[in-house]
């Protein structure tokens, strides 16, 4: 991969053409991004109550399975059949929300809650996923 290294700030009017001087660099999203590749999986994001951390609708997750999750770790897990984002709240055994518009859930000793892995990573798109897939 070929990485042009350039930096820009809000109101820039505009700057040399950074593409005569770029570097080719070892770089792999992979690396960067997965620590554990044989325990991690992507998910989407969906819906508004973790925007307080930074998650937002549509937001890539990388989840990382090997990790053992703490206390107030963001996790994936599958509460009563349902795939959820929350932070855990190990002290209160709660599912938490990032928003203030939603209560934190209990999980009680009958809730089907199993841990499907620590959010390590999330990556954010910038243009519409429909709009890059037209010619």
């Amino acid at each position: 991969m070929k990485v042009i290294p350039i930096s820009a700030s809000a109101g820039i009017c505009g700057f040399e053409s950074p593409a005569a001087d770029y570097i080719e660099l070892p770089l792999s999203l992979d690396q960067l991004l997965i620590e554990h590749p044989c325990a991690t999986f992507i998910g989407r994001a969906a819906g508004d109550s973790m925007q307080g951390v930074g998650i937002f609708d549509g937001d890539i997750l990388i989840i990382d399975r090997h990790l053992q999750a703490k206390h107030l770790d963001i996790i994936v897990a599958n509460f009563n059949g349902e795939f959820v984002c929350k932070i855990l709240d190990l002290e209160q055994r709660q599912l938490c929300s990032a928003n203030e518009q939603y209560q934190a859930v209990d999980i009680h000793q009958y809730d089907d809650f199993c841990i499907e892995g620590v959010v390590s990573r999330s990556i954010r798109c910038h243009r519409p996923s429909y709009l890059l897939h037209t010619v």
